[in-house]
């Protein structure tokens, strides 16, 4: 590997130079062995303003590392090669030239160079040493400074200080002795915490007690039970569906309203009980004979349609208590009140060409329904509810509507400015302007005659 390292290091570089009548217009120094192209063209290595070459000719061919003449037999120069100077048609005559189609190729070396002719202008060239690599430029050690002189000083001192401090504290804390801790006693613990740890523990409630009580409660239900069954004994099962009948009858004519109504017959009950042994009826008439108008109502009187309840009345029927001059009275299913509310819409304001306003009024009017219903919505609540509503929106590019805000509401109501953004916001306009076109939009609410 060192080898070939050293011959590429001492192979000789490809030098050409331009002459354009008596001075030297270019002179470049190729680092990589590559093809040299010349002509009028801003790709070619070297331009040539000369109008009878072509717009691009290879003049120096470079196949594996190694450097050919190409020219024409129309050019004229001379040439260096294997320690002999030939003209270019010295060279074509000789066979040192050799011909590939239209041109010619003469093979070079690291000794070889020459003059080639390009009507106005000529080309040099020969190969040279490369130039040594001029070293790196460094720094002398005084300019780059060492670490320590990088270091701000005073911080570091401060640095170094403070982790001395705590370190050296952490250091006595950890070398401290730990302290006992001394066991308390009971006496020594406050009260509170005596409680805590030792509750108190309350006796259990006497059986005894607990148990005559069952025992009352068992006796009183074993006495019940033994008065049941003692009438269930006395009483005949019924044997027939009218003995049934029959039985059940003197059990509800026993209990209730109808064992005082009963007493009134004769038997003994809540009436003998209550107003000694005379008859119920009797004695609630006898006590209301002396009040005007009030009578106790028998079969006789109500049958002979005499008064009724003293001499101070009469008697009437249901239909008497009929009022006079009645009539029918027609009654109607339950119905919804219908409130209206009117819509007047005002001329927009458009702040662009893009957007037509009579167009935009039109699209608007189409879906006054909508803005209609959100007023309507709110009438129902406030009969009296009416002003004027300013929707300030933007028309994007896309059709749609953005940056939707109330400018003005004088209804004094959130909700039917909050119904009348949510509905705008859902509108798709039939313009396409090239940019967010704002409009200003008035409602004007009233409620319908």
């Amino acid at each position: 590997m060192a080898q070939p390292q050293q011959a590429a290091a001492r192979q000789k570089l490809l030098r050409v130079a331009l002459i354009q009548g008596a001075k030297i217009t270019e002179d470049r120094t190729l680092k990589k062995r590559a093809s040299v192209s010349v002509g009028q063209n801003a790709t070619n290595t070297i331009i040539v303003p000369v109008s009878n070459l072509p717009p691009s000719f290879t003049l120096f061919e470079a196949v594996n590392e190694q450097y050919s003449l190409v020219f024409t037999a129309a050019m004229d120069g001379k040439v260096s090669v294997s320690g002999q100077e030939l003209t270019l048609a010295e060279a074509i005559s000789r066979g040192v030239a050799k011909q590939r189609k239209d041109v010619y190729v003469i093979p070079l070396n690291e000794n070889s160079k020459g003059r080639v002719s390009l009507g106005e202008v000529s080309l040099l060239f020969q190969f040279v040493t490369p130039p040594p690599e001029a070293p790196k430029p460094v720094l002398p050690s005084e300019v780059r400074g060492s670490l320590l002189k990088q270091i701000d000083q005073f911080f570091f001192l401060v640095l170094a200080v403070s982790l001395v401090v705590h370190f050296s504290g952490a250091t006595f804390i950890a070398c401290q002795p730990v302290p006992e801790e001394r066991e308390l006693t009971l006496d020594e613990l406050p009260d509170r915490f005596v409680k805590a740890m030792m509750p108190e523990v309350k006796p259990p409630p006497p059986k005894e007690v607990a148990d005559n009580g069952n025992e009352k409660k068992d006796e009183k239900k074993d006495e019940k039970k033994d008065e049941v069954v003692a009438d269930k004994k006395g009483e005949k099962a019924p044997t027939s569906p009218a003995e049934n009948k029959a039985a059940l009858q003197a059990k509800v004519a026993k209990s209730g309203l109808l064992k005082v109504i009963g007493s009134a017959s004769g038997g003994a009950g809540a009436f003998e009980d209550v107003l000694g042994g005379s008859n119920g009826v009797g004695d609630v008439a006898s006590a209301l004979s002396g009040a005007s108008g009030v009578g106790v109502a028998t079969a006789d009187s109500l049958a002979a349609g005499g008064p009724k309840g003293g001499t101070a009345g009469s008697a009437a029927g249901i239909g008497d208590l009929g009022t006079s001059g009645g009539g029918n009275v027609a009654l109607s299913e339950k119905g919804t009140a219908t409130v209206r509310g009117g819509v007047q819409m005002q001329a927009p304001e458009v702040d662009s060409s893009d957007v037509d306003r009579e167009k935009l009024a039109a699209y608007v009017r189409a879906r006054k329904g909508a803005i209609q219903q959100c007023y309507e919505k709110e009438l129902k609540r406030n009969p009296s509810l009416k002003g004027k509503v300013v929707v300030r929106f933007s028309i994007t590019p896309s059709g749609r509507t953005s940056d939707i805000d109330v400018e003005e509401n004088t209804l004094g109501n959130e909700a039917v400015a909050s119904c009348i953004k949510t509905t705008i916001r859902g509108w798709v306009f039939p313009f396409k302007p090239d940019s967010e076109v704002p409009v200003a939009y008035p409602f004007v609410f009233a409620p319908a005659s």
